[in-house]
C-alpha cells in the first residue's frame, strides 16, 4: 500500500526527480561494501541457510550448501568465524547478501594467480566428471583437468583418485572468464623426470628393481621402472616357453625384474624375470639320460616336429621323423595335438645348447620288428591289395604296414605286365615272405611262390653246353622263342640259328615246329634259357670228323658228313 501511495504522488513532491531513480538509489545504493570480503559470525541456522553477522545494521544469510566441499557433508555451526563475500548490502527485503562459496573463490583466485605467475603446483581434488574431462576443487575454486592430463598412460578407472587430493600444474587461467584449466600429468612427468635422472645415475646390470607393465608387443613387453622404461623380451620371462607375453603379463601388472643388460650411451635397459629364479637346465643332463622314458605335454607344433615339456622350463624337441615307425612326410599335427600329453623316449641331450632330443616311435613297438618276429621267411599271410604300381602290388600287413609282391614274383609261366592284369586294388590275396628287412622296413612277398615251380625239375637236368629239344613258340625279326619240356622257356637268337649265314633266316621256322639247340647260358633267377642252334651243328661237325676222318687226309667234308649220316641211317634201322 505505501508503495502504491508513493507512486501516486507527483514527481515535484521530490524535487522534479524521478521517482524510479530514487528507489533504485535508496535499495541498490553504493555502501562500500558490496564485492568486499568481510568477516562474519554464525548465528543461528535454519533449514536452508546460516544466519551470519557480519558488524553491520543487519544480519546476513548464507546457503548452508556453500559451506561443504562439493560431494561433502556441509560443516558449520554456530559461533563459527568465517570470511564472507557481500554480494549486496541490501536486498529489497533489507538484508544483506552473502557468498561463502565466492569468499572462497576470491581467496583461492588470488593464490592460485600467485601460483601460476610462479609456476608453482596447486593441490586439488578431482570431484566430478564433465564432457572431455573432471572438474577439480583447487580450494574454492573450479578447474577443468581435460582427460588427456590425468596420467601419462591413459587409465581405465579414475576411481581410485577421486576425493584426494593431490598436486596439480595450472595450464592456463582468464580470471574474467572464471577458467582454469589443470594438468596431474605435468605434475608426473616432472616427477617422473627427476626420478629417471635418478635411476639412471645408480643403474647397474644385475639390480633387482620393480616395475610396472605399460605396453605389451609380440616381442616382449616394456616395463616402467619408475621414469625409464626396459624391455622384457619374451625369450626372459620364464624358463619355459611362451608363444606370446599376453600369455603371463598384462599392462598394469606389478612386477620384479633384474637388469640384464644397460648401455649408458642409448640408454637402452633389457630386463628379466626368469632370471631371478633357479635354472631348471642345471643338471638336465644328469636328470634325463638317454634311454629313459617321460611323460610330457606337447607345447608347439612346427613343420619339423613338435616341443614337449617335460617340466616347467625344460622342453625336447620331437623331430618329424621320430614321431611315427610307419607315417612319413605327414604333419606333425595330424599325429600329435598341442596339449596332449604323450610318452616320448630321451634320444639326447646337449646341456650347453639347451637341447634335448626325444623319440615318439620309440617308446612302441616297432611294427617291422614285431612282423619278422611273428612271420619267419616262408610263411604264408593274407591281406588287400591297397595299392598297384608299375612295378608291382602293395598289399596290406596290419592297419600300419605294407608288404610288396614284385612284378616278378606274381607267376610262374606270365610275364610281369600280364600277370598283374589278374589282380586289382581292394582284393584280398595270400603271399609268401620272402624277406624282411628291418632297417630298410621293406617286406618282401611272392604269390607264384605259394605253388611249387613247375619248371624246378627241367631247370635242375639243364645246364650249360647240354643239347635240348625245344618247341618253337614264336617268331620274331631278331630270333625265336622255344619253350623245353613245355614249361622253361628260351630264346635263339637270329646269328644262332644256323650254321651257314644263309641260313639264319627266323622266318624258315614255324610255331610248334621242334629242333635241337645247345645251351649257351641259364638264368635260373629268371628261368630262361639262351640257346644256339648253330653251335650244336658246329659241334656236330667236329664230332663227325674226329669220327669219320679228317679233310687233311684227302677225304672231302661232305664226304665224311656223308659217311656220317649213312652210318646214323643203319643204325637206325
Amino acid at each position: 500500500m505505501a508503495s502504491a501511495a508513493l507512486a501516486r504522488v507527483p514527481d515535484d513532491h521530490f524535487g522534479g526527480e524521478d521517482f524510479a531513480t530514487l528507489l533504485d538509489e535508496t535499495l541498490g545504493r553504493d555502501t562500500g561494501f558490496d564485492g568486499s570480503v568481510v568477516t562474519g559470525r554464525v548465528v543461528r541456522l535454519t533449514e536452508e541457510f546460516a544466519i551470519v553477522d557480519v558488524g553491520l545494521k543487519s544480519e546476513g544469510r548464507v546457503a548452508l550448501k556453500e559451506f561443504g566441499v562439493p560431494g561433502a557433508p556441509t560443516d558449520v555451526k554456530p559461533g563459527d568465524v568465517i570470511e564472507l563475500y557481500v554480494e549486496r548490502y541490501e536486498d529489497r527485503d533489507g538484508a544483506i547478501v552473502l557468498s561463502r562459496e565466492k569468499a572462497r573463490r576470491e581467496e583461492a583466485w588470488t593464490n592460485l594467480e600467485r601460483a601460476f605467475e610462479g609456476n608453482q603446483r596447486v593441490n586439488g581434488t578431482i570431484y566430478g566428471r564433465v564432457k572431455g574431462g573432471f572438474t577439480v576443487d583447487l580450494g574454492g575454486a573450479m578447474a577443468f583437468l581435460p582427460g588427456s592430463q590425468v596420467d601419462i598412460r591413459p587409465v581405465r578407472d579414475v576411481g581410485p583418485l577421486m576425493g584426494t587430493p593431490q598436486p596439480f600444474q595450472i595450464l592456463k587461467m582468464d580470471r574474467a572468464r572464471g577458467n582454469i584449466v589443470v594438468s596431474r600429468r605435468a605434475v608426473l612427468e616432472e616427477t617422473r623426470a627427476e626420478q629417471r635422472s635418478e635411476l639412471i645415475q645408480g643403474l647397474k646390470e644385475g639390480m633387482i628393481l620393480d616395475g610396472v607393465v605399460k605396453n605389451i608387443t609380440d616381442y616382449g613387453a616394456f616395463v616402467d621402472l619408475g621414469g625409464v622404461d626396459g624391455l622384457l623380451h619374451v625369450t626372459d620371462i620364464a624358463w619355459k616357453r611362451i608363444n606370446h607375453p599376453s600369455e603371463a603379463l598384462q599392462i598394469g601388472q606389478q612386477v620384479r625384474v633384474q637388469v640384464i643388460r644397460f648401455n649408458p650411451d642409448t640408454q637402452r635397459i633389457s630386463l628379466g624375470m626368469k632370471q631371478l629364479e633357479a635354472d631348471p637346465w642345471e643338471g638336465v643332463a644328469i636328470k634325463y639320460p638317454p634311454g629313459a622314458r617321460y611323460s610330457g605335454r606337447v607345447t608347439n607344433i612346427t613343420d619339423y616336429g613338435a616341443f614337449v615339456e617335460l617340466e616347467p622350463g625344460v622342453e625336447g624337441l620331437v623331430h618329424v621323423s621320430e614321431m611315427s615307425w610307419t607315417k612319413k612326410n605327414v604333419h606333425p599335427g595330424k599325429i600329435v595335438a598341442t596339449s596332449q600329453e604323450v610318452d616320448v623316449m630321451v634320444l639326447d641331450v646337449d646341456s650347453s645348447k639347451r637341447r634335448i632330443s626325444l623319440g615318439l616311435k620309440q617308446v612302441q613297438r616297432n611294427p617291422w620288428e614285431q612282423f619278422a618276429e611273428d612271420h619267419r621267411v616262408g610263411a604264408t599271410v593274407e591281406g588287400e591289395i591297397r595299392n598297384i604300381t608299375e612295378f608291382g602290388l602293395f598289399i596290406g600287413l596290419s592297419a600300419d604296414i605294407d608288404g610288396m609282391v614284385h612284378m616278378s614274383d606274381l607267376s610262374w609261366d606270365e610275364a610281369g605286365e600280364a600277370a598283374m592284369a589278374g589282380f586289382e586294388k581292394g582284393q584280398v590275396v595270400q603271399a609268401r615272405v620272402l624277406d624282411v628287412d628291418v632297417e630298410k622296413e621293406r617286406i618282401s612277398l611272392g604269390i607264384k611262390q605259394l605253388h611249387d615251380d613247375p619248371a624246378a625239375d627241367t631247370l635242375s637236368r639243364v645246364n650249360k653246353g647240354a643239347v635240348v629239344t625245344c618247341v618253337v613258340t614264336a617268331v620274331q625279326a631278331n630270333g625265336i622263342e622255344v619253350k623245353v619240356d613245355e614249361v622253361l622257356s628260351g630264346f635263339i637268337r637270329r646269328a644262332e640259328l644256323a650254321r651257314d649265314k644263309a641260313e639264319q633266316r627266323p622266318e624258315r621256322f614255324a610255331v610248334g615246329e621242334r629242333v635241337d639247340a645247345k645251351v649257351i647260358s641259364v638264368d635260373r633267377a629268371s628261368r630262361k634259357l639262351s640257346l644256339t642252334i648253330k653251335g650244336r651243328e658246329v659241334e656236330e661237325d667236329k664230332a663227325a670228323i674226329n669220327e669219320y676222318g679228317s679233310s687233311d687226309s684227302g677225304a672231302s667234308l661232305g664226304d665224311i658228313l656223308g659217311a656220317a649220316i649213312r652210318r646214323r641211317n643203319q643204325t637206325s634201322d
